[in-house]
């Protein structure tokens, strides 16, 4: 029922004048701050100030923002088919979309490395429009009529997705020539690697290092913005892990390289980015001592 309620919805923005819906984005935006738990904005802006080193007003600001925004960010996920080759620029513009060319040039596939920062599943969706073979990897949700939903609106602009489970496949489709697109600003718990983060130790998936060292594959670091009503998205110049006799040491220092360009979109951009997440959850130390 879920599911066909969604559908439903979908259709009817997608049908609706641009002007109400951006009105319906907002106000969805303000209900989702009214929502969020207690616990939850304090520990969203007691992040805020510890990394962004700003006063409690100011983390405040940016927390509130950086939930506001998921109303916009829906209801423009509700509409994503009306996306085609022909309006795209209107909406999202693409800086860097040379660098990501050159990466496949070297036919090894090539992970693109992102952050939930902006509307990154329209991201997903505009470099797909523009011809580019992405495999969006995405974390199966539990509640499965809702999974259906966002990933059928996935493949609508031509993405193709698997779970984040699936390795092997990743690995398969890198051979393909495809681009892996990995989200790797989320605690990844004690599967993780310990790099540096705002200033603290955090977990980070080695999952975009891992498979590039495996497959020789070129890393591109993408990260999208919004600026009023439209978005603009940044490729930056592919990256090569080194391959030394340390394994571990090449796939960390990949990780933390990465994360170090993450932060620094964040520092631009800190009410685009997903506060509410606790990105620190995991504690190196009790790590160690399992």
């Amino acid at each position: 029922m879920q599911y066909y309620f969604m559908k439903a919805l979908s259709w009817s923005m997608c049908r609706t004048p641009a002007t109400m819906r951006r009105t319906v984005g907002t106000l969805l935006g303000k209900a989702s701050w009214l929502a969020v738990p207690a616990k939850r904005k304090t520990m969203a802006i007691d992040n805020i100030m510890q990394g962004m080193q700003l006063d409690l007003q100011q983390a405040e600001h940016i927390a509130k923002q950086s939930v506001t925004r998921f109303g916009p960010m829906f209801v423009e996920v509700l509409t994503m088919s009306n996306l085609t080759v022909d309006n795209i620029d209107q909406l999202v513009t693409i800086e860097g979309q040379e660098n990501l060319a050159q990466a496949l040039s070297h036919g090894r596939g090539a992970i693109l490395a992102t952050a939930h920062c902006g509307n990154w599943e329209l991201l997903g969706a505009a470099l797909a429009l523009k011809g580019f073979p992405l495999i969006g990897v995405a974390q199966k949700q539990a509640n499965l009529a809702m999974d259906r939903f966002i990933n059928e609106q996935r493949v609508l602009s031509g993405m193709q997705v698997t779970y984040k489970s699936d390795v092997l496949e990743m690995v398969r489709l890198l051979s393909k020539g495809k681009v892996i697109g990995l989200l790797m600003d989320q605690d990844a718990h004690e599967n993780g690697i310990f790099v540096d983060f705002f200033g603290r130790p955090a977990s980070t998936p080695q999952g975009a290092a891992a498979l590039a060292r495996l497959k020789d594959s070129p890393i591109v670091p993408a990260l999208i913005s919004r600026q009023g009503q439209k978005h603009t998205i940044t490729i930056m110049p592919m990256q090569w892990i080194a391959k030394s006799k340390n394994k571990q040491q090449d796939i960390t220092e990949m990780t933390q390289q990465l994360t170090a360009i993450i932060e620094r979109h964040i520092r631009k951009y800190p009410h685009e980015w997903f506060w509410l997440h606790n990105r620190w959850k995991t504690n190196q130390n009790k790590v160690k001592n399992l």
